[in-house]
């Protein structure tokens, strides 16, 4: 049943649980203990070629989003056909937190030598490929528990939730390494148990998921052709079948594809300059951990009423419109970032960047809703994933390749703006009504 206060309750908690990682490992800690403790000055060796911390943070936040653009899809197809969204999306969850947990055993370098670099590079990788294949499902509940009309309001509930998590976690995490010294521990090792917190609040809250987010059981069987495998290879056939006819399918929804190309520019810049921030801040601007840690729990504190802003916005001149107001102002971020010399002006990057990065995800993804099909959900969902990674590969790899090649982070920030104008043209192209019927169309058929 749509619109059910408890199953929408345990769709938000699961945002409250891995916002977690991605705000404390993913945006913070990793990336700051990654440059100064793991890689160090002194940059790593990769096939001959000495390449700097920032690069190689933005390598592997391509290659991770490269692993889940190839098995996004299948796994969708996989999910909608069996109803195992749920199931999926529970053991991604586990996995993440399991690999968020291990994190706490990548130890530093020393006397000039790099630390566990290539360890922490797969521990990092996997928890990331777990951390997106899980949200590829969890959106694709979207459609099934809100209505039309209640989903831009319950998506930006859900990031708002996140936005809570993700702040109380990474509050304590910033208490534990500002405090470090009184507690009688050194930097390092409350940096290390602060990620290990991360998995462990991941796990911990996702029990509120498994309890109360309901799905809707399907009587649908295997087709006759795929009786004669075993199971798991049918299920991969299947899933790689159904992939194959959502790529055809997706050619009908004219709108629906133009919104998916201007998604796909957008949310690589603001993607790349949320999970580049911190190191951004580490080495251009030489500020401390301290002042880049308050600055990122800042943003989040800003995102969770930057939500709820857009969405009011969004329910007076509609989602498609509210997302093109915020491209207007991201342009405005990457700018002024080229620009700041300061710790202070660090701080007020940050409230801007979470005012208007709740707004962007939250309703991006529920405006995506209103234009897929609701039987097909969790396909048309793996293919936003997919979308949207597979953009999130270039603008991390743009980002590292400036930095190697100019040595300076502030033309590679900058050059972030293209994405936010191309997003912002191809919007204004797309019809709400349109995409609407096209939907309408598809579901009739």
């Amino acid at each position: 049943m749509k619109n059910d206060k408890r199953t929408i309750f345990g769709w938000c908690m699961y945002d409250l649980a891995n916002s977690a990682y991605i705000t404390t490992v993913g945006a913070a800690l990793l990336p700051i203990y990654f440059r100064e403790g793991i890689v160090g000055d002194s940059g790593v060796d990769v096939f001959g070629l000495t390449v700097s911390a920032t690069a190689m943070w933005g390598f592997m936040l391509g290659f991770a989003a490269l692993l889940v653009f190839l098995f996004a899809p299948v796994l969708g197809s996989i999910a909608d056909f069996s109803a195992a969204k749920k199931k999926f999306l529970i053991s991604f969850a586990y996995f993440g937190s399991l690999f968020a947990t291990l994190l706490f055993f990548c130890g530093p370098g020393d006397a000039g030598k790099s630390g566990d670099v290539w360890f922490t590079v797969v521990l990092y990788i996997c928890t990331q490929v777990c951390f997106v294949g899980a949200n590829v499902f969890y959106d694709a509940f979207l459609p099934h528990i809100a209505s039309e009309d209640k989903m831009d309001s319950v998506s930006a509930k859900g990031y708002a939730y996140g936005y809570v998590g993700g702040s109380i976690q990474f509050g304590i995490a910033l208490a534990l390494v500002s405090l470090h010294e009184k507690i009688g521990i050194d930097q390092t090792l409350a940096v290390r148990i602060g990620m290990a917190m991360t998995g462990i609040w991941w796990a911990g809250w996702t029990l509120f998921t498994v309890k109360y987010l309901k799905e809707v059981k399907t009587d649908e069987k295997l087709p006759e052709k795929y009786s004669k495998v075993p199971k798991l290879f049918a299920y991969l056939s299947l899933g790689i079948d159904r992939t194959i006819n959502t790529v055809r399918k997706i050619g009908k929804f004219r709108q629906l594809t133009i919104f998916i190309i201007a998604y796909m520019a957008y949310n690589d810049g603001a993607h790349t300059v949320t999970t580049m921030a911190a190191i951004y801040g580490k080495d251009e601007l030489g500020l401390g951990t301290t002042d880049l840690m308050v600055t990122l729990l800042l943003v989040q504190v800003v995102a969770f009423g930057g939500a709820l802003v857009f969405s009011r916005i969004a329910n007076r001149i509609g989602a498609r419109r509210a997302v093109m107001i915020s491209l207007v102002l991201w342009s405005g971020v990457v700018i002024y970032a080229y620009f700041i010399q300061t710790a202070t002006e660090f701080f007020v990057l940050g409230m801007i960047v979470g005012v208007v990065l709740g707004g962007t995800q939250a309703l991006s993804r529920s405006f995506y809703g209103t234009m897929i099909p609701e039987n097909a959900s969790a396909e048309f969902y793996g293919f936003f994933s997919v979308f949207s990674k597979f953009s999130a590969i270039w603008g991390p790899f743009i980002f590292g390749f400036i930095k190697q090649v100019t040595g300076q982070a502030r033309l590679a920030i900058i050059s972030l703006i293209v994405f936010f104008i191309v997003g912002f043209i191809l919007l204004a192209f797309v019809n709400d009504e349109k995409a609407k019927a096209e939907k309408l169309a598809y579901e009739i058929v």
